[in-house]
C-alpha cells in the first residue's frame, strides 16, 4: 500500500500529461470501491498536491474488481474504460510472510495470470511493469538482474493447492517451498517465472524488484510512511516500550529503500520499457547496497531519537531494547522481557477491572510473531546487482534526475532515520508534533524509573550470589587483592 500510494501521488504530481489513472480496487472493511477512492483522495500523501494542483486528483478513476476473481472481477462496462490504457503497473500482492500457501498462490501467482490476460485484450497497451521483490531469490547471497529458474512447475503447484486439504497443505508447505524461506518469497519467485513465460510481442514487460521499502527521503514529504509492516512495526513497538529484545545480526546490512526512490525508479523503468520496446524482459533490482546502513546503525539511530528528540506518546516503558544473534538466547529473553511483562500487566488490569482498548496478550503474541518472521532478513545480508538501474539513471537528463532521484548514494541515513521515526509518529500512530515536549518529559521519567529498577535488580542478583559461601570467598579475596593493589 505504501508503494502504491506514493506511485499514484508521483504520477499525478510529475506527469501532468497523463490523462487518467485507473485503480483496481475491491471492497474492504465494509467500504465499497468508490468510498475507498474518496478515502484515498483524502490521504495525507496528497496534501501538497491538493495545495498546488487539486484538479489532478480528478484523474483518478475507480475500476471495481478483485485480483482473486476470474477476469479480475471486472465487468464488461468497466473493461471498456480500459481501452485507452497504455501502461499497466501490477503491484497487488499479499506481503504476509506466513500467508497460507493457497492464499499466497491465489493473490501472488494467479493474479499475475489474470492481469496478463487482461493486458492481452487491451487494444492500446504498450507496457506492463510487474512489481516483485528483491528477495524473490533470497537463497542466493548475490542476486542478479535476471529471472531465475522457477522453483516449481506452475501446473503442479496449481494442482497441489486445488486438490490438497488446507491442513495437509499447511503441514507440507515448509518442505515443499524449500529453499525458499516463506510463502511470500516462494510465490513472488513463481510469479516472475509466470511473467517470463507469458512474455508478449504485443507489449513490453519489465520486472521491478525493490528491497525493503521504508519511509520517504523527500517526496511527497520527508518521512512519509503509512503501515506497520517490517521496520515501522519495530520502531513503534520499541518506542512504546513493548519490544525490548530483537533477533538481529548487527554486522549485517539492512537494505532499506526510501519509498520515493523506489517509486522514482519504478516510473523511470516504465518510461524506458515503453521507449525501448524490447521483446525481452528486463529486470531492475532497486537497492541501497552502494550506500549501506547496517542493523547496528539502525539500532543506534532508533535509540537516539526514541529516547531523545522524537519519543512516542504514552510509552509504557523506557526504550531499553537490545539485539541478540543466538536463537535460543533470544527465545529466553524474548519471553522474559517482551512477553512475560505484558501477560502480567494484562492479568493485573483485568483483576483491577481496568478497561483498556488493546489486549496486551494479543500484542505480546503479535510482537513475538513479528520478531520470528523478520529474523530471516535481519540475520542475513545480500548483494543485489543494480546495473540496469545505474544505466537507467545515467540515461536520464539532468532535468529528469532533478525530479526523479534514483540515486541511493544521496541518502543521509541519520536524517532519514530521524524523519522515519517522526513519520511513524505522525502518519501511522497519528501522534501530534505539539505533544512532543510532553512525550520527552514522560521519557525522562521513564528513564529514571528504568535505571532504578535495573539497579535494584542488580543488587538483588548480587545478594543472591553472595549467599553462596564459595562466591563470598572469591569476592572477599578479590577485594583484598584490589585493595592491596590500590594502596601499594
Amino acid at each position: 500500500m505504501l508503494l502504491f500510494q506514493v506511485l499514484v501521488e508521483r504520477l499525478l504530481s510529475t506527469c501532468p500529461e497523463v490523462a487518467q489513472l485507473h485503480l483496481l480496487m475491491r471492497p474492504k472493511k465494509g467500504l465499497l470501491p468508490d468510498k475507498r477512492l474518496l478515502q484515498l483522495k483524502q490521504s495525507q500523501v496528497f496534501d501538497i498536491l491538493r495545495q498546488k494542483d487539486p484538479q489532478q486528483l480528478n484523474k483518478l478513476s475507480i475500476i471495481p474488481g478483485d485480483v482473486t476473481q476470474p477476469n479480475l472481477g471486472i465487468s464488461e462496462e468497466y473493461l471498456k474504460k480500459l481501452d485507452k490504457v497504455s501502461i499497466v503497473f501490477h503491484s497487488a500482492a499479499t506481503v504476509k510472510f506466513d500467508e497460507l500457501l493457497g492464499c499466497a498462490v491465489e493473490q501472488n501467482i494467479r493474479s499475475v495470470i489474470r492481469v496478463m490476460d487482461i493486458c492481452d485484450s487491451l487494444p492500446n497497451i504498450e507496457t506492463l511493469i510487474h512489481v516483485s521483490t528483491a528477495y524473490s531469490n533470497a537463497e542466493h547471497p548475490r542476486v542478479e538482474e535476471r529471472v531465475y529458474k522457477s522453483p516449481e512447475e506452475l501446473s503442479k503447484l496449481l494442482t497441489l493447492v486445488d486438490v490438497l486439504p488446507t491442513d495437509l497443505l499447511q503441514k507440507i508447505t515448509p518442505e515443499y517451498i524449500a529453499p525458499k524461506a516463506n510463502t511470500y518469497i516462494f510465490t513472488k519467485a513463481m510469479a516472475e517465472s509466470v511473467v517470463f513465460s507469458r512474455s508478449s510481442k504485443k507489449y513490453s514487460i519489465a520486472i521491478f524488484r525493490p528491497t525493503t521499502v521504508v519511509a520517504s527521503l523527500s517526496h511527497p514529504f520527508p518521512g512519509w510512511v503509512e503501515n506497520l509492516n517490517g521496520p515501522p512495526g519495530v520502531i513503534a513497538t520499541a518506542g512504546k516500550g513493548i519490544l525490548h529484545v530483537f533477533r538481529i545480526d548487527k554486522t549485517k546490512v539492512a537494505d532499506l529503500l526510501p519509498v520515493d526512490i523506489a517509486v522514482n525508479t519504478l516510473i523511470a523503468v516504465a518510461w524506458e520499457t515503453t521507449v525501448d520496446k524490447l521483446d525481452t524482459i528486463r529486470v531492475y533490482n532497486s537497492s541501497t547496497c552502494e550506500n549501506p546502513i547496517t542493523w547496528n546503525m539502525f539500532e543506534l539511530y532508533m535509540r537516539k531519537y526514541l529516547r531523545g528528540e522524537s519519543p512516542l506518546d504514552n510509552a509504557i516503558w523506557y526504550p531499553s531494547g537490545f539485539s541478540l544473534e543466538n536463537k535460543y538466547t533470544h527465545m529466553f529473553f524474548e519471553f522474559l522481557l517482551n512477553s512475560l511483562p505484558l501477560y502480567i500487566l494484562e492479568f493485573i488490569l483485568r483483576g483491577l477491572r481496568i478497561d483498556i482498548k488493546i489486549n496486551l496478550i494479543r500484542v505480546a503474541q503479535k510482537t513475538k510473531a513479528m520478531s520470528s518472521l523478520l529474523a530471516y532478513f535481519t540475520m542475513r545480508e545480500w548483494f543485489f546487482y543494480t546495473e540496469n538501474v545505474k544505466r537507467l539513471m545515467n540515461r536520464l537528463t539532468p532535468e529528469d534526475r532533478a525530479i526523479y532521484n534514483l540515486d541511493p548514494t544521496t541518502i543521509d541515513w541519520e536524517n532519514l532515520m530521524e524523519n522515519f521515526l517522526l513519520g511513524t509518529r505522525r502518519y501511522i500512530l497519528k501522534e501530534k508534533d505539539e505533544n512532543l515536549p510532553k512525550a520527552r518529559k514522560h521519557m525522562r521519567r521513564l528513564r529514571y524509573v528504568h535505571k532504578t529498577v535495573m539497579l535494584f535488580a542488580i543488587l538483588l542478583f548480587i545478594r543472591f550470589l553472595l549467599q553462596n559461601r564459595f562466591v563470598r570467598y572469591y569476592v572477599s579475596n578479590g577485594l583484598k587483592y584490589l585493595m592491596s593493589y590500590v594502596l601499594a
